[in-house]
């Protein structure tokens, strides 16, 4: 019997966890996507803490018509602004077991049109 979704999920993001993990000076930007929403944060995991966070739920970015995609977008330059006034610019991005299309990339490319360097 095959493997299902969330599980299938759960080994390609333990896999990619092996190589992507943040420091203070290359945060890993993680993201996480439900059904509705979108979530990403910048997390320095020497000390486990989270530096910056932003996501589709966020009062500014609720109010805003358009595609789920174009949303995703909206996320990833709000998480690049607070990234770029907590003084990071470089990340290491973790998609999460998501494959890197749609949301995951249209998040993506909107923080990079933000400033930040990955």
């Amino acid at each position: 019997m095959g493997l299902s979704k969330t599980e299938r999920r759960q080994r390609i993001k333990s896999r990619i966890r092996k190589i992507v993990s943040g420091t203070s000076e290359r945060p890993r930007l993680a993201v996480y996507r439900s059904n509705k929403e979108i979530y990403a944060q910048i997390v320095d995991d020497t000390t486990g803490v989270t530096l910056v966070a932003a996501s589709s739920r966020d009062k500014e970015i609720s109010n805003a018509k358009g595609t789920k995609s174009e949303i995703a977008s909206l996320v990833g330059k709000a998480v690049a602004e607070k990234a770029l006034k907590a003084g990071l610019e470089t990340i290491s991005f973790d998609r999460g077991g998501y494959l890197y299309h749609g949301r995951v990339k249209s998040l993506a490319e909107g923080a990079r049109e933000g400033g930040l360097k990955f």
